[in-house]
């Protein structure tokens, strides 16, 4: 199983703790690194285990961190689920479009979505939300609430 060859290698590479890892079932592998080593492991992962697709890119707040995660994919039907912690003060990741160029719709769910900043992702239209849609306001914050805000007469669309 090539799980077995793929989490040791991002242990000892990366200086992970086994709590970090897991596979949970054959052919799915969750990793949580830390921010300031998230590109060098993304990196590593494309180049040295053949990771060559990015199926969608989940952002969830957490309470006092964003948690973001990265559903990987390569040829076999390998998932590697690759999720970083990001406080709410720093409220901010880098782009991977250089990567993964669909990232950039799934980046600006997060954007749109949790408010997050996403350095690197150029000026673009909106997404999910409507364009008349506050810029202020972010529907999956845990402290959103749909009556403290106008969207004129919209909830979406």
């Amino acid at each position: 199983m090539e799980e077995e060859k793929i989490v040791p290698a991002l242990i000892t590479k990366f200086g992970l703790a086994p709590e970090q890892t897991a596979v949970k079932r054959a052919r799915r592998i969750f990793v949580t690194v830390d921010q300031a080593i998230f590109r060098s492991a993304l990196e590593y992962l494309i180049k040295e285990f053949g990771f060559n697709g990015l199926s969608t890119i989940t952002g969830m707040d957490s309470g006092d961190n964003f948690e973001i995660i990265y559903h990987l994919s390569k040829n076999g039907g390998l998932i590697l689920n690759l999720k970083i912690l990001v406080p709410k003060t720093a409220g901010k990741i880098n782009t991977i479009i250089d990567l993964f160029p669909v990232a950039e719709m799934y980046e600006r769910e997060i954007v749109d979505l949790l408010g997050m900043a996403v350095e690197g992702l150029s000026p673009g239209r909106r997404y999910p939300l409507p364009d008349t849609w506050p810029t202020d306001q972010h529907p999956l914050l845990k402290n959103w609430k749909l009556n403290e805000h106008e969207t004129g007469g919209q909830i979406c669309g």
